[in-house]
C-alpha cells in the first residue's frame, strides 16, 4: 500500500510501510548505507507527515517483513494483546505522540499499555520525537526487575562492572572487580566479556565470579558474556550460572547469523531456571542489541536500522530478561557517523524499549574512528540518566582493553549518582554502607588503604 503527502510543491510518494518508516527515520549513516535513507531532508519531512496520519492499527494488518519468512515478526503479531491496546487503538501516530506527552501518559497507564505495543508502533512514534520528547516520556516509564537485587526503581541507577582483561587474566579481573566495588559499581551485573569463548575458560571464570560474590556475600548477579549455547552447556554442567546472555536482532536471519533462534533462548532461560540461584526474583536473561546489527549481516530486509533495532526488543520481552543493554556506538561509523547520531540513537533506544516494557541500559560509547568523543558521551550519558535510564557500563578508565573501545567508567556513574542524586540498587546500597566503601548518603568513604574485608580479596588469582 503506497502513501503520498503533499509538501509545498512536491508530491511525495512511498512505496509501502517500511520504506515510509526508512524515510521519515532521522539522518544516520547506516540507512545511508543501507540505501534506504530520504534523499534530503526534504523528503523526510513529507515521510514524517504521512507517518503522524497513519493509524496505529495499521501495524497490526501490515507488517515490515513477512510474516511467513520471519521468526520475530511470527512472534510480534501472535504476542500482540488486543485488550492492553485498547486505550490508543484508535490513535494516529501522530495521535499517540501527543498522547505520551500528555498527563493522560502516566507511569501506570504506560505499564499497563506496553503489552499491546508493537515495536513498529513505538519505532514509528520515536521518529516524530525531538531529543526533549524520547526524555520526557521514557521518564516516566518504569521496569523493575529481580534477581539477587531488585533494579530500575525510580530514582535510582546502576551499573554493570565489566572487568575485562585480553588474556582473561584472573589477577587483572579481579583487581578490576575490586577496583569497580570501591566506587559503588557492579550492582547490575558484574559481567565479563571472555576473551576465549571455550568451556573451560567461561567455566573457571564463572567461578571466579561466583566465589568472589560468595565471600563478600555481594547482592549482585555475575555473567560472562559469551554464546549461549555455551551457558547452556556449562548449565548441564551445574556450573554456577546466574545470568544467560546473548546478543539478539530484530530479524530471524540476523538472529541465525549469531548463532541463535528463539527456541535456542527459550531452552536456556528454562534449564537457568533449574538453578534455582536467584533470591529475590527470576529475570536471568540479559540481552546486548544494537542499531546496525543487522545491516552488518546482510539480514536488514530493507528496513531502517532503528525499526530492527526496536524489533529485536520484542525477542528480549519475550523472556522476562533482567536487563537489556543497547550497545549503541560499538559498531562504528558505518551505522553511526558521530557523537550527533550516537546520542540521538542511545535515547531512540531507550525510549522505544521503555516503551515496550523492558529494563533498558546503555553502553554508552564509541569506537576510536567515529567522530565522537567523551564530551558527546557526557551528553548522552546525561541526558540518558535524565531519561530514568536503568544502568549503564562501568570500566577502569573508560576504556575497554579488551574490546578496544570506549564507554563509561566508574567515576561516570559517581557523576550521575552525585548530580542526580541516584543510589544504587536499594540491596547493593545497604551492602555498601555495611562494607564501609559508602555512606548513608551515598558519598565514598575516603582512606588511603582497602577495607579490610577486600585486603585479602587480592589472593583471588591464587586460590580461586
Amino acid at each position: 500500500m503506497p502513501f503520498s503527502v503533499n509538501l509545498g510543491q512536491q508530491h511525495y510518494v512511498f512505496a509501502d510501510l517500511k520504506t515510509l518508516l526508512a524515510k521519515a527515520t532521522p539522518a544516520r549513516s547506516g540507512d545511508v548505507l543501507a540505501g534506504v535513507a530520504a534523499s534530503n531532508n526534504q523528503e523526510r519531512v513529507a515521510a514524517q507527515y504521512a507517518l503522524a496520519d497513519l493509524p496505529l492499527r495499521h501495524f497490526l494488518n501490515n507488517v515490515v517483513i513477512p510474516y511467513e519468512d520471519d521468526e520475530v515478526t511470527r512472534l510480534i503479531i501472535d504476542s500482540h494483546n488486543a485488550t492492553a491496546f485498547m486505550p490508543v487503538a484508535h490513535l494516529t501516530v501522530g495521535g499517540f505522540r501527543d498522547w505520551l506527552l500528555s498527563d493522560a501518559a502516566t507511569t501506570e497507564s504506560l505499564q499497563a499499555l506496553a503489552p499491546g505495543l508493537t515495536p513498529e508502533m513505538v519505532a514509528a512514534v520515536s521518529k516524530l520525537m525531538r531529543i526533549q520528547d524520547l526524555i520526557i516520556v521514557a521518564k516516566k516509564c518504569e521496569v523493575i526487575t529481580r534477581f539477587r537485587n531488585t533494579l530500575g526503581l525510580a530514582n535510582h541507577f546502576s551499573t554493570r562492572l565489566q572487568p575485562n582483561h585480553p588474556t582473561d587474566d584472573a589477577a587483572g579481573i579481579a583487581a578490576s572487580i575490586i577496583d569497580g566495588l570501591l566506587y559503588a559499581s557492579g550492582d547490575a551485573v558484574i559481567g565479563i566479556n571472555p576473551a576465549s569463548d571455550n568451556t573451560q575458560t567461561v567455566a573457571r571464570l564463572l567461578h571466579l565470579l561466583d566465589d568472589f560474590i560468595t565471600r563478600f556475600d555481594i547482592p549482585t548477579q555475575s555473567c560472562v558474556l559469551t554464546h549461549v549455547t555455551t551457558t547452556l552447556e556449562l548449565i548441564n554442567q551445574r556450573a554456577p550460572v546466574d545470568l544467560v546472555f546473548q546478543s539478539i536482532a530484530g530479524t530471524e536471519a540476523a538472529n541465525s547469523s549469531f548463532g541463535v533462534t528463539l527456541s535456542i533462548l527459550a531452552e536456556a532461560q528454562s534449564a537457568a531456571l533449574s538453578l534455582g540461584r536467584g533470591t529475590v526474583g527470576n529475570n536471568l536473561m540479559y540481552f546486548e542489541t544494537g542499531q546496525g546489527s543487522a545491516l552488518s549481516a546482510n539480514s536488514h530486509h530493507g528496513v531502517d536500522q532503528q525499526t530492527l533495532e526496536t524489533r529485536a526488543y520484542a525477542v528480549a520481552r519475550a523472556f522476562s530478561p533482567l536487563l537489556v543493554n543497547t550497545v549503541v556506538g560499538f559498531i562504528g561509523p558505518e551505522y553511526l557517523y558521530n557523537g550527533k547520531q550516537i546520542i540521538r540513537a542511545g535515547l531512540e533506544d531507550h525510549f522505544c524499549g521503555k516503551l515496550l516494557g523492558l529494563p533498558m541500559g546503555c553502553d554508552i560509547c564509541y569506537t576510536n574512528h567515529a567522530e565522537a568523543d567523551q564530551d558527546d558521551m557526557d551528553m548522552l550519558l546525561t541526558q540518558f540518566a535524565a531519561a530514568g535510564g536503568n544502568f549503564i557500563m562501568g570500566i577502569p578508565g573508560a576504556d575497554d582493553i579488551m574490546l578496544n573501545y570506549q564507554t563509561t567508567s566508574f567515576h561516570d556513574a559517581l557523576y550521575i549518582r552525585r548530580l542526580l542524586n541516584l543510589p544504587p540498587a536499594p540491596e547493593f546500597f545497604q551492602w555498601l554502607q555495611t562494607s564501609k566503601i559508602m555512606d548513608k548518603h551515598g558519598a565514598l568513604f575516603s582512606g588511603s588503604e582497602l577495607p579490610p574485608r577486600f585486603a585479602q580479596a587480592l589472593s583471588l588469582a591464587g586460590p580461586l
